[in-house]
């Protein structure tokens, strides 16, 4: 590190609360007057404790948690609220004044606890905000809740990767590079307990580092393993068998591996299958199941069985061409939604050589995908190399950064803001740019016939809104994401219809969320729609950087005024939050407001 670079991050514990703020709203509105309450099942580690405490916060709550030491002893969870030894009639009616009650961890609830629970909910005069961790048995008459439709369920997702990536930034201070945003995503599995400890370890060892010219922080190097990474990954960690310890083994240096390898052993393949430990897809490749095993098997196999296992750089370059191949299949035949790759990732994690021309199909890889960020994560790989240099120009044009002066390619004129000079460029091999920024008349007869994106152009010709809706839909469906929010945010001015113009619009953020540092032609000028006009004043300051605090003070409003305000604004738009709004607004304007 040189003295003119920036320290690496600190993590800033606790984690500030980021993302779910649908999920949030959900939950109010369901503890909220003549409403039943509601039951929040996910999995280990995916914030239903932290959500739950969000919605409520500044209510007359009451909570309670089940444990799994208690679960033999009769109203355990209920201690705090009840005093002695209690009927259950008298217990129904000692909680008669409660009106709103979180239960933390209701799969742990003793028998008498969760039948407890079960009556609040069918007496109806007490608000349920019931926690539940999925894939553990949880007591019957807790399951009952949603099955017998007395609350209904909401099911928490993993946190997205974007949302991932927004509370690595919120927790340290500074963005994590996206590829080591999306490392640490795959590892954790949506279980945020497991990378605030994988977070605090790498830490506290020394290994994150700023990335020079970019102003975040990056992890390469193998993969320290915590007291909490043994246990979510005992499964594997724990095979007794040697001939199952020794495939899975084999397959964290070196997967996939074809099924009809001949020391693959078939029985022991279906053991481990079951154990839910591997997967073998259409093409008979075996892999491990989970992203997490992979690294925890390699960091754990000790020196002499790593050599043995590890790939020869024979070996490692024709995984590599394989998994280049597969991705320029994917890219010709238009269809550019995820594929597994799994040696590339690992050696670009763990600071390995990976060569230029598979970084830079990377790059186009992700670039196509709408995630510019990553693109030009895989192509400062390799700065020098022309394909890569080409990369990072055209992620830089498309996300409204400074381009390399003396560039006179087709992004980087329109990015400078001479859309006329850009379409005067335009080529066979840039027809479809056309049609990104607005001409598609320039892009006539050179896209390939019935082709979507030579449908995409036609729709654009004729104006057709619902043509253009179907065009984003595919195209979203293909992976093309950047393109569909720009096909989405394209039809909102041709539909006559006002509802149609507002689910376009409401698509177009939506997908434009999906693509991080995206900032094209067709998402800046995305209208506002129909706000109000203090809506759109409080969005165009919120677009601008300003927090709730300071917009209130500005116009002389409550904080809470300015928060409802937002809230609608963000559901006519279809944006969530803050993240989305330099996609609907034009940002030179946001900065003069």
């Amino acid at each position: 590190m040189t003295p003119d670079e920036p320290d690496a991050p600190t993590p800033r514990l606790p984690w500030p609360f980021t993302g779910r703020e649908d999920e949030r709203e959900h939950v109010r509105r369901s503890l909220a007057a003549g409403r039943p309450g509601l039951v929040v099942t996910g999995g280990p580690g995916h914030g239903k404790t932290r959500l739950a405490a969000e919605a409520v916060r500044g209510t007359d709550c009451a909570r309670i948690t089940g444990t799994p030491g208690t679960r033999r002893t009769p109203y355990a969870a209920f201690a705090p609220l009840l005093p002695g030894t209690l009927t259950p009639h008298e217990a129904l009616a000692r909680l008669g004044g409660v009106r709103q009650l979180v239960v933390d961890d209701a799969q742990w609830l003793d028998d008498a606890s969760a039948a407890l629970v079960h009556q609040l909910a069918v007496h109806g005069r007490t608000r349920l905000l019931v926690l539940v961790t999925d894939a553990l048995p949880a007591p019957a008459p807790v399951t009952r809740l949603w099955t017998g439709g007395l609350l209904p369920r909401l099911t928490l997702a993993p946190l997205p990767a974007e949302d991932t990536a927004r509370l690595l930034t919120a927790a340290t201070g500074r963005a994590p590079d996206p590829l080591t945003a999306a490392r640490l995503h795959r590892i954790a599995g949506g279980d945020l307990r497991l990378l605030g400890d994988l977070l605090d370890t790498l830490t506290a060892e020394g290994r994150l580092t700023p990335v020079p010219d970019t102003g975040t922080w990056a992890w390469r190097g193998p993969l320290p393993v915590t007291a909490a990474l043994r246990e979510r990954a005992a499964g594997p960690l724990e095979r007794a068998c040697p001939g199952e310890r020794e495939i899975l083994d084999r397959l964290a240096f070196a997967e996939p591996l074809p099924l009809d390898a001949g020391t693959l052993d078939l029985p022991v393949l279906e053991r481990l299958e079951a154990a839910g430990l591997i997967d073998v897809d259409e093409h008979d490749a075996v892999r491990l199941a989970r992203p997490l095993h992979g690294p925890v098997l390699r960091a754990t196999a000790g020196r002499l069985r790593a050599r043995r296992l590890s790939r020869t750089p024979d070996d490692l370059a024709l995984a590599l061409k394989a998994e280049t191949a597969a991705l320029e299949r994917r890219i010709d035949t238009d269809d550019v939604t995820a594929l597994p790759t799994p040696v590339g990732e690992w050696l670009a994690a763990e600071g390995a050589f990976v060569p230029a021309g598979y970084t830079a199909l990377r790059a186009r890889f992700a670039r196509l995908r709408g995630d510019l960020r990553e693109a030009a994560a895989w192509a400062r790989l390799h700065p020098d190399d022309p394909a890569c240099r080409t990369e990072l120009t055209l992620t830089a044009a498309q996300s409204g950064d400074p381009v390399p002066t003396g560039e006179t390619t087709v992004w980087c004129l329109a990015a400078r803001g001479e859309p006329d000079t850009a379409l005067d460029l335009i080529g066979p091999g840039d027809a479809y740019d056309a049609v990104r920024l607005g001409a598609p008349e320039r892009a006539r007869g050179l896209l390939a016939p019935g082709s979507v994106f030579a449908r995409h152009a036609d729709a654009l010709a004729r104006e057709d809104g619902a043509a253009l809706d179907r065009v984003a839909g595919e195209l979203a469906e293909r992976g093309f994401l950047l393109f569909a929010a720009e096909a989405y945010a394209q039809a909102v001015p041709a539909h006559r219809d006002p509802a149609a113009a507002r689910t376009a619009r409401t698509r177009a953020a939506a997908l434009a969320r999906r693509c991080p540092g995206a900032r094209t032609p067709a998402l800046t000028g995305l209208a506002l729609g129909e706000l109000t006009a203090r809506q759109r004043q409080i969005v165009t300051l919120a677009a601008a950087g300003l927090t709730n605090r300071q917009i209130a003070e500005r116009l002389t409003l409550s904080v809470r005024t300015v928060g409802n305000h937002l809230y609608s604004a963000y559901t006519r738009l279809g944006s969530g939050d803050r993240d989305a709004l330099p996609w609907l607004v034009d940002l030179p304007e946001v900065r003069t407001a």
